[in-house]
Formats: C-alpha cells, sequence, structure tokens
C-alpha cells in the first residue's frame, strides 16, 4: 500500500505516504490540528512508530491544553490565528471576522489520482498507478479545505493541491490560498530556484535560507521571465550527486508565488500556490475554489536525482497526446532567416534548400497574416495576406509538402493590434482599465480570455485557420504581460483574481484546439521562455527555450531549465552567426551540439546562404540527429561537473545501450590539455565503445577516470562523444 493509516497514542490518525524511495508523514492531533511529521527517505518496517513518538516529536512535547501554534509544524495553516508565519489560507467573512481556524472534519484514501477541473494536471493512465489522500479541515463558520495528496507507484513525486469550500451561510472572501504548505525542522538550508529576464532565462541562484521571508513570484499575468514557477530547498552539502533535496515545482501558467520562511524560532516553512497580490475571489455559500497543483519531489542522492524524476514524471505524465511519446521532426524556422522580409517566391527557395539538407518540418514565423509588415498591426486578423505572399496559404503549403516536408505556422492567439479589424470591432475585448489609459507593449493588447464569448472567438479563428490547409505545426507565442489589468465585464473584479480567470479561459481554449487537431505539433513560445512552465507543457509537448540562441547563452539556460523540465520538452535551434542576440561568434559544431541536447531540434537561418562546405556539415549534422532521435529522446539526463569556464552533460538512452556526453568551452586558457571527462549512471561492470576511437572500457573507468576529451585550442569549442553498451 502507498497509504498507512494507523493511530497512535498522541495522534488520533497518522497517514504514511510512500513513493518508491521517499516517504511523508503527516498526523492530527488530540486538538484535531494537522501537523506535519517527516519528509525524506523512505520509512520501512518499525520506523513509523519511532517517527511518532513523544521522544521525536517535531514540537513542543504533549501538554493539557491547546499548543502554541507558532510551535507546531501545520500541513495547512490559517491567518488570523496565533500561527505568525506566513499562511496557506487567508479569509475576510462577511461579517468582517478574518479568522480561518482549521480543525480536522475527515479524510479519504483513494485509489488512483482524483483531476482537477479546468487545470492542467498529473495525471495517470491507469487507477493502480497511484494513491490519494484527501484531509478535510474545516472552520467552524462553515470554510472547509480538502487537502490532495497523491502518491505514485513508480515516481518519487507527491502531488498536493487544495479545494476550498464555503459550507457556511455567509460569503467568504478568499484572499490567499496555497496548494502546498510544508513545515522543515530543519532550517539551514540553502534556496535554488531559477531568475532571469528576456534572453537570458533560467539563471541558477543559489543563497542561504535566512531568517524572515524570502519570496519569488510573478504577477505578470503569466509564469514569467524573471522567475521560473519552481523552487528547491536543499541540505548546505547538496551537490548533484549528494545531499538533499525539496523541490517544488507549480503546475501553473500565471500568477504565482513561492516563499520560504524561517522564525524565530529556526523553524522552515515553504509555501507555494497563487499570488496573493491583489487577489480577492469572493466565495458565495456552497461555492468553492480549486488550486493547481504543487509537484513535489524528495531527493537523498542530490539535484540531479531530483531533476530526473521531475524528467520522467512530466514527459509522460503531464504532456499528452499524439506527440507525447514521438520523436520530433526537424524543422527550419524562417523567423531570423528573413524576418518580415518574404512572399512565396523568397520562401519556396529556402524550402527547397532545406528540403535538400533533410528538414522534415518548415515553418513560417510572424508577418504572413493581416497586413503585418512589422509587429504594429494585425494581431486578430487571422487571414493570410495573400497580396503579400502571392499565393493563397493552401498553395503554399500543398509547395511545401511536395518538398517531402510538413508546414508550420506562427500564431499569437491572445494579442489583439489596435490597428486590426478584430479590435476595431470589439474594443471592449481586452485587458484594461476603461477609466484609464491603456498601456500598449509591442504594439499590442491581450483579448480578456476571462469572458466566454472571445474564447469562442479564438477558438473558432484557429480552427478556421488550422482547417484551412494541412497544418503540421503550430508555434502559439505570447509577447506581452498584463497590465491595467481589469476587464469591461467585470469592473469590480480584482486583478489578481481576473489573470486567474484568464488563465482558466486560456486553458479551455489550449484544451479545445490541442483536441480538434491532436497530431498538429504545438510549441508553446512566451517571448522566449517567458512562460515555460508545466502548465503549457499540458497542452503543448514543448517550448521555445529562449529567444536567445546563441550556443554559449545557451548551456546556462537549457542547463538551468534541465533542472525541472525534460530536455526533451526543449525547443532547441542552430542559428546563423554572428548570433542575432548577442553577436558572437560559434563554430557550426558547437551550435549543433548544444541544440541536439533539447528534444525539438532544428534551424533558425537562411538555408540559401550556405556554403557548399556548411551545407554539407548541415546535411551529415541532420542525419546524425534522425539516427540518434529516437534513443535519446525519452534519455536520462545529467548535468557533470566540470573545469571553470566549460559545460558538460551527460544523455543515456532509456534502455542504457547509448550514452552521448557534450562538453562545451567557453574560453580558452593556457592551462594546457588534455581534459577528462568523468560519466555518470553508467553499469560499473558493462562494457562500453567508443564510436569516435573504437576503444572499449568498462562503466567503472568512465566513471572513476573518466574519458578524455578532443577540444580545440581556441573559443566555443565543443566536444560531443557517443558510445554503446557491449554487454
Amino acid at each position: 500500500m502507498a497509504i498507512q493509516h494507523a493511530a497512535t497514542n498522541l495522534y488520533s490518525h497518522v497517514f504514511q505516504l510512500d513513493t518508491p524511495n521517499s516517504s511523508y508523514v503527516l498526523g492530527i492531533s488530540e486538538q484535531g490540528l494537522a501537523v506535519h511529521l517527516y519528509y525524506g527517505t523512505r520509512l520501512f518496517e518499525g520506523d513509523f512508530s519511532a517517527v511518532c513518538s513523544a521522544e521525536n516529536s517535531p514540537w513542543f512535547p504533549a501538554r493539557a491544553g491547546e499548543p502554541l501554534l507558532d510551535h507546531v509544524p501545520l500541513e495547512f495553516s490559517g491567518a488570523g490565528m496565533a500561527d505568525l508565519r506566513p499562511s496557506a489560507v487567508s479569509v475576510q467573512w462577511e461579517d468582517g471576522d478574518n479568522v480561518a481556524d482549521l480543525r480536522y472534519k475527515s479524510h479519504r484514501i483513494l485509489a488512483g489520482k482524483p483531476a482537477p477541473q479546468g487545470l492542467p494536471h498529473v495525471y495517470t493512465e491507469q487507477e493502480e498507478e497511484a494513491q490519494t489522500l484527501v484531509v478535510t479541515l474545516a472552520d467552524e463558520k462553515g470554510l472547509e479545505a480538502e487537502l490532495y495528496y497523491t502518491v505514485f507507484r513508480d515516481s518519487d513525486a507527491l502531488v498536493r493541491r487544495t479545494v476550498l469550500r464555503n459550507a457556511g451561510s455567509q460569503t467568504v472572501t478568499v484572499l490567499r490560498v496555497m496548494s502546498a504548505s510544508l513545515d522543515l525542522t530543519e532550517s539551514r538550508m540553502e534556496l535554488v530556484h531559477l531568475h532571469g529576464s528576456w534572453a537570458r532565462e533560467f539563471t541558477r541562484e543559489r543563497l542561504p535560507v535566512g531568517h524572515g521571508e524570502q519570496r519569488i513570484g510573478s504577477f505578470c499575468g503569466a509564469s514569467g521571465h524573471q522567475h521560473n514557477p519552481f523552487l528547491a530547498v536543499v541540505t548546505p552539502d547538496c551537490t548533484e550527486t549528494a545531499g538533499e533535496a525539496y523541490g517544488c515545482s507549480f503546475v501553473y501558467s500565471g500568477n504565482f508565488c513561492m516563499e520560504t520562511n524561517v522564525d524565530a524560532s529556526d523553524r522552515l516553512r515553504i509555501n507555494a500556490g497563487l499570488s496573493d497580490r491583489a487577489f480577492r475571489w469572493p466565495l458565495a455559500a456552497g461555492e468553492s475554489f480549486e488550486t493547481p497543483e504543487a509537484v513535489l519531489v524528495y531527493s537523498g542522492s542530490g539535484l540531479g536525482e531530483m531533476s530526473r524524476t521531475y524528467h520522467k514524471l512530466y514527459r509522460s505524465r503531464v504532456s499528452r497526446g499524439y506527440w507525447r511519446d514521438r520523436p520530433r521532426p526537424v524543422l527550419l524556422n524562417t523567423w531570423e532567416g528573413v524576418y518580415f522580409d518574404f512572399n512565396c517566391d523568397k520562401l519556396l527557395r529556402i524550402a527547397k534548400a532545406a528540403a535538400q539538407e533533410g528538414i522534415e518540418l518548415f515553418v513560417i514565423d510572424d508577418g504572413w497574416f493581416g497586413h503585418r509588415a512589422d509587429d504594429t498591426s494585425s494581431l486578430g486578423d487571422w487571414t493570410p495576406w495573400e497580396e503579400k505572399l502571392g499565393c493563397t496559404l493552401s498553395e503554399l503549403v500543398k509547395n511545401v509538402n511536395e518538398l517531402g516536408m510538413g508546414f508550420g505556422l506562427w500564431v499569437e492567439p491572445e494579442m489583439v493590434s489596435p490597428d486590426s479589424d478584430l479590435y476595431r470591432a470589439h474594443p471592449d475585448w481586452v485587458i484594461r482599465r476603461p477609466d484609464r489609459a491603456a498601456t500598449l507593449k509591442r504594439t499590442q493588447l491581450i483579448l480578456d480570455l476571462s469572458r466566454k464569448e472571445v474564447q469562442d472567438s479564438v477558438i473558432d479563428a484557429m480552427t478556421k485557420l488550422f482547417s484551412s490547409a494541412p497544418i503540421a505545426y503550430v508555434k502559439w507565442d505570447m509577447n506581452r504581460n498584463m497590465s491595467e489589468i481589469g476587464s469591461a465585464a467585470d469592473l469590480t473584479a480584482s486583478a489578481g483574481a481576473l489573470a486567474h480567470r484568464y488563465m482558466l479561459g486560456l486553458y479551455r481554449v489550449l484544451e479545445t484546439l490541442t483536441s480538434r487537431f491532436p497530431k498538429i505539433l504545438f510549441e508553446s513560445c512566451a517571448s522566449g521562455g517567458g512562460r515555460f512552465d508545466a502548465g503549457m507543457l499540458y497542452y503543448m509537448p514543448q517550448t521555445w527555450t529562449s529567444d536567445d540562441s546563441d550556443a554559449v547563452q545557451r548551456l546556462d539556460i537549457q542547463g538551468g531549465a534541465s533542472l525541472v523540465y525534460p530536455p526533451s520538452m526543449m525547443s532547441c535551434h542552430v542559428s546563423a552567426v554572428p548570433n542575432h542576440q548577442v553577436r558572437r561568434r560559434t563554430p557550426l559544431s558547437t551550435r549543433w551540439d548544444v541544440a541536439m541536447l533539447g528534444g525539438g531540434f532544428g534551424y533558425e537561418l537562411d538555408m540559401t546562404k550556405f556554403s557548399a562546405e556548411e551545407a554539407e556539415t548541415v546535411k551529415e549534422q541532420i542525419a546524425a540527429y534522425k539516427q540518434e532521435r529516437d534513443s535519446l529522446f525519452d534519455s536520462r539526463f545529467y548535468r557533470l561537473p566540470m573545469l571553470e569556464g566549460m559545460a558538460a552533460f551527460q544523455q543515456i538512452s532509456a534502455d542504457g545501450k547509448k550514452v552521448v556526453a557534450t562538453c562545451v568551452r567557453r574560453l580558452y586558457n593556457a592551462k594546457g590539455e588534455p581534459h577528462w571527462l568523468r560519466l555518470q549512471g553508467l553499469n560499473p561492470h558493462a562494457q562500453y565503445r567508443c564510436l569516435r576511437d573504437g576503444s572499449v572500457v568498462t562503466g567503472a573507468v568512465l566513471m572513476g577516470r573518466g574519458i578524455r576529451l578532443h577540444l580545440e585550442p581556441e573559443d566555443f569549442a565543443s566536444d560531443r562523444i557517443v558510445l554503446e553498451r557491449l554487454s
């Protein structure tokens, strides 16, 4: 059984939730408090009673009367009580009362995993894959909090979410609600998170968890470039291969907050949920509110094992549909090759060159619709600009298909340009305060997807477009954040509530379209990685990782993203040099080596400009990718320690038969050669053959001494080593 239920002399109910390598224990005290007792390495027979004993109590020893709430590690704390730490829920009752005193009411243990309504989530394909504990806490005025905990047979993930229900007689306004709260007795920890901005997403930062509150989050209407909805709290000795790590990832694409708090008694609390900035959600009697899911992962073997747990879960139980288990076609995106400057003849010249190289999917980016010659008009008018193209869209698609390639389009359906027929017909369909001037960003506004008629309009427009020709791929972009948040349909809605209703509307749009067009390969984009989260991966199996396509910058961007997201879900392209974002010149081989680390592999340049040597090299690169993609699509991924100024990664196929190690030098220095790369995760007794020179060594040697790198003595050199297991 994954979930065990018992009683002890201190707790009327104790629940132990087991994954293959971890255990989570909570108890119900005699006062009805839901108390956190343990989260860590898997417990076995005899360990259970020790964790629940008075000797090992994580709070003050049992005593008569009410315990000091400031000293109780609560599973879900209410505001307005004597617990002064950041709460899991805060409310305002109709009569002005702001207390939420949540005590045990009931519990259920369910086979499988119930799905939240209208939200992306971790799913199961068979009931026996998981078990779910639902603990209901209640306030005497009728507010109920259902705490969902799901554990899995084959994963070390623990999925949590909360459902608030108003079972009382008066309206209660929710001001704050977390999906997960975790109290740990060990405060000497460090925080790992991913920050950044446009073109430098997923920058890793590690800092001590200090007293007081530390918080990451977003209030821009998307999960955002600034902070990804993920954090890990780790022991100071934690490395890629050793030490403890507690990961938390939010399955949501909008405003969020994740926070740590160490109180005066050195107790650490972690909260994860919707952002509480300007959040007000009225719950009338009988109404309920569901939070997005938070995915917790405990690893006793460092950050690397934590990452691989997330990778496997998100690849197989968040991603869905036709493309979930299929390696991706090699694509050419026209954006950096031509930008807005193209017509049918120019596109077909590039397409013919691409087909000769082995490209399988030809993608037109921005500028094909309305009268969009630049980024100042036409968003919302999703009609092909035939005068510019010089042909119909269906004729263009037919010509590309006859070259042996699929056809893809860029769209930005959540946005509207003031210079558009859609805006002129429906100026009230945008997010803005009608009594204030609207800020234009990228000369566009956001459609108000909190409204069903606006959702239906987007669905109808995209359905017509995707049905007009055999569209194989769609890049779904989003290029501005929310400001002056308001809706003409509900002028009283708070900014935070409206932003969440927007996300629910977007999810309805995506669910409808991806269901109607199950074989289209959808790729999410938000000025690059501005909405790279598990929520979007539920609808679209890959995300454009960053608008910065420079190979050296991508080492940090893709490496940081791999802390939680599988490389198979990262879209990575080889682009022209000098690079269009940082003007760096890197070898074509290095650009290919770095792009090959992602699952959505392609090129973003004008292939008609290749020299004969470059054309032959790219043809060989594409052939090599096609040969390897089946075995590496669901590979295990490792971030390898390397000398300063270098970055190294490793992939091992699911069957363990293929190993690929990639190392890139940033800047060359005169410290001398050779360099050796020590691998990880191999069978120490197995024999491995290096395809470069035919040498055969054991996994023990490859992990103990390593393999010699062959790096050119120059900046930005790379080496990619492929090995096959023989036994």
